[in-house]
């Protein structure tokens, strides 16, 4: 049974490993709210994870310990597991998805783990965890529907209390922090957020009951998840007041703002509660709104293609495409109405045999950088004014 009583003993175990993390005042995310970000990207291993991770395997028996744990993750939780498991000595395997970020799969690897790759998403990392555990013996760590590990991330909920006692609303990632807050805070609002290329808890509760996606796909793979736990659904129900989803363009721009505004670098999943105050899906007007950053173990080829992402869906980059005359000087004219508008041409490409050209025109296509979406737009306004005529976007 989770209680409040392990989540203080959580924290007293969690002395000698975890961090307590920064609650920082993050004005530049919403002018008109005062939002604060507890800064679990920082943690040890990278992620909260690692709370529920260490207190479940410290809390295992002699015997349990003996055999050896297992963990399904796809990447935060298994680090997790992996360092508990390495600071007891004992062995640690980590069933992974074929797919999960390069930079996690060796951080697990570093801490002594056997990882065991398997083809598809989290859900079939789970159920080869699953099947190992029943062959092999091993004692079975979930990351997420177990008490013990929704109280090792409770822990997170008594330092937000302690570090702004007056806070009114935290907006997280579905996860366990809830209960924690509303024992000692009941009116303090929880806010659960999900990619909507994930949203599995969002449709359970809409269904009344844990409900599995036929798929998943997002950025965020640290809540890539088909199918909510039983208890973490029953913990949501009760007490996470409102779940809302967040696509991928916001998560980019989400994880973009963080970068530049905070100097913090957050991964998919720890951007979502930022992406949801950033673009209104939660209401944070006269709100003391603290947003939990969870992790920040992106894989560094993915993050270069997420800041082009975030960059397109803030107006910072644009692509143009149009006609030109095939002619001398054309392409310069056009060239020229760019440049006067202030901006930065990244790639050109001067196409004459373009299927979309007429005979007599080439089709010219432009990488911006601009602004903002509103000089994207003086840009479009400006060419059309000139006759161009700009293919659709």
């Amino acid at each position: 049974m989770l209680t409040l009583d392990k989540i203080y003993h959580a924290a007293y175990v969690l002395k000698s490993v975890a961090r307590k993390t920064d609650l920082i005042a993050a004005p530049g995310l919403n002018a008109e709210s005062e939002i604060y970000l507890k800064t679990e990207n920082l943690q040890v291993t990278g992620s909260f994870k690692v709370r529920g991770a260490y207190y479940k395997i410290s809390q295992l028996t002699a015997d349990e310990k003996a055999k050896g744990v297992i963990a399904s993750s796809a990447g935060n939780h298994a680090q997790g597991v992996a360092l508990a498991a390495q600071r007891s000595n004992i062995p640690s395997v980590i069933c992974m998805p074929d797919g999960a970020p390069i930079s996690k799969v060796e951080a697990t690897r570093g801490y002594g783990a056997e990882v065991v790759l398997v083809p598809g998403v989290y859900d079939d990392a789970a159920a080869e965890a699953e099947r190992l555990t029943k062959e092999q013996g091993y004692t079975f760590a979930h990351p997420f529907n177990d008490p013990l590990v929704i109280a090792g991330q409770g822990t997170i909920g008594l330092e937000i209390l302690e570090q702004l006692p007056d806070v009114e609303q935290i907006v997280v990632p579905i996860g366990g922090i809830a209960f924690a807050v509303k024992q000692l805070k009941p009116d303090c609002r929880i806010v659960g957020v999900q990619a909507a290329g994930a949203a599995s808890m969002y449709l359970s509760r809409h269904a009344g009951g844990p409900a599995e996606l036929r798929s998943v796909s997002t950025i965020a793979d640290g809540i890539a998840v088909k199918k909510p736990g039983d208890l973490t659904f029953a913990l949501c129900q009760q007490y996470v007041d409102e779940v809302v989803t967040v696509s991928e363009d916001e998560i980019a721009s989400a994880i973009l703002a963080l970068m530049e505004g905070q100097k913090t670098v957050a991964e998919g999943a720890g951007a979502v509660p930022v992406a949801a105050v950033m673009f209104g899906k939660v209401d944070t007007s006269e709100k003391k709104t603290v947003c939990v950053v969870s992790g920040g173990n992106v894989d560094v080829t993915t993050l270069s293609r997420i800041i082009t992402k975030g960059l397109s869906k803030a107006g910072r980059i644009a692509e143009i495409s149009t006609k030109v005359a095939d002619k001398p000087g054309s392409l310069l004219q056009l060239l020229k109405v760019v440049a006067d508008s202030g901006a930065n041409i990244l790639s050109i490409n001067h196409a004459r045999e373009d299927q979309h050209s007429d005979v007599g025109a080439c089709m010219v296509s432009m990488v911006l950088e601009t602004r903002d979406a509103a000089h994207v737009e003086q840009i479009r306004r400006e060419l059309t004014a000139m006759g161009y005529e700009l293919e659709k976007e």
